[in-house]
């Protein structure tokens, strides 16, 4: 059994004020109050990691780190580990948001190193799931698999609902990785209704999109728009920024395998567009493959494609994302072999008004 959704990085005075689907934009217009109230660097360390939290979702890069880093500093002033390992956890999440990846890791191992002897069993298993992601984001499933088990167990045991949802969400997203569709939607479905019944709407917004990839790939494209269409409405009325850019980045991937080109090359645009005002470089790199893909498609010249292809593989090598990486070399191969159909180099070819000039 499980509770309702709850908000652990939300501490103090603001652990009672706001909820997990508090607004974002209330959430900082809070913790910016909270901080100029502190009488304490105990409790500027909660409002500061707050502050942090929403800047980080809102996509604020620069807001969010100058926020957790005051949120550490307070912490470390007030003898509390367990304050800083959640303020490591915050800059460490921040990292791996923006493709820095390593400093993820380390940020991440160092909030498991103050949390444990701290006694925040929360801290510990929120620092523990960083590392997990942050090895499943760069592909490396062998490393994480168990890891994501052992943190959903917990989460079950708890009662946990949105650690529940975090853990199924990425097991999915691995079986999909690795062709395996059916038990991917089996836990997509399971962790949007986990999700749903606990009120954790992010959580939900998150499945849907996981769940409409693999309604995509199964080619139940109607169903799969249906519910990124309804994820959406769930990430503009949080201001869930950077999951509104990954819901449309969903949207093109879903578009381009029911072969709609010219839909799916403004949709990833669109994205493109997002995930750059907020220095997400995951976002962006994945969102060029995608508008790259369907301007081959739509005519691109051979040569403009496989040098957007060499600087899009470049890129998710730098970041270290491993799975978007093998993406890349498939369609070059897909390419090679005549299975997608592209003008020779030097061809006449007539561009659609709807696919956006190259960017």
């Amino acid at each position: 059994m499980y509770g309702k959704a709850f908000a652990p990085e939300y501490q103090g005075e603001l652990g009672a004020e706001l909820s997990v689907n508090s607004s974002y934009e209330d959430v900082l217009v809070a913790a910016r109050r909270a901080r100029g109230a502190a009488d304490g660097p105990r409790e500027a360390a909660r409002a500061a990691l707050a502050e942090a939290e929403a800047g980080r979702r809102l996509g604020r890069v620069a807001e969010a780190e100058t926020a957790w880093r005051a949120s550490y500093r307070s912490a470390r002033a007030a003898g509390e580990p367990g304050g800083m390992a959640w303020a490591l956890w915050s800059g460490g999440t921040l990292a791996r948001q923006c493709g820095r990846l390593a400093l993820a890791r380390r940020l991440l191992a160092a909030a498991v190193a103050f949390a444990e002897p701290s006694g925040d069993r929360l801290a510990h298993g929120y620092a523990l799931a960083g590392l997990a992601e942050t090895g499943r984001i760069q592909g490396d499933y062998e490393a994480v698999a168990e890891l994501h088990e052992e943190l959903l167990a917990q989460a079950r045991a708890h009662g946990e609902a949105r650690h529940m949802v975090w853990a199924m969400s990425g097991i999915a997203q691995m079986h999909r990785n690795t062709g395996g569709y059916a038990k991917a939607l089996e836990l997509f479905e399971e962790s949007a209704e986990v999700a749903e019944r606990a009120e954790d709407w992010r959580g939900l917004a998150w499945s849907l999109r996981g769940v409409a990839d693999v309604r995509s790939v199964l080619g139940e494209t109607a169903e799969a728009l249906r519910l990124l269409s309804r994820g959406e409405a769930l990430c503009r009325e949080l201001d869930l920024a950077g999951a509104l850019a990954y819901n449309h980045k969903m949207r093109g991937n879903v578009l381009y395998r029911a072969g709609r080109y010219e839909e799916a090359a403004e949709v990833y645009g669109g994205a493109l567009t997002e995930f750059r005002s907020m220095s997400e470089p995951r976002g962006t790199a994945l969102s060029r493959l995608g508008l790259v893909k369907s301007r081959a498609h739509l005519g691109w010249p051979r040569d403009e494609v496989a040098a957007e292809l060499d600087d899009v593989e470049r890129e998710v090598t730098r970041i270290g994302l491993r799975h978007a990486r093998d993406m890349v070399r498939s369609f070059r191969a897909e390419l090679s072999a005549g299975r997608t159909a592209v003008p020779a180099p030097g061809a006449t070819t007539h561009r659609s008004p709807a696919v956006p000039a190259r960017s």
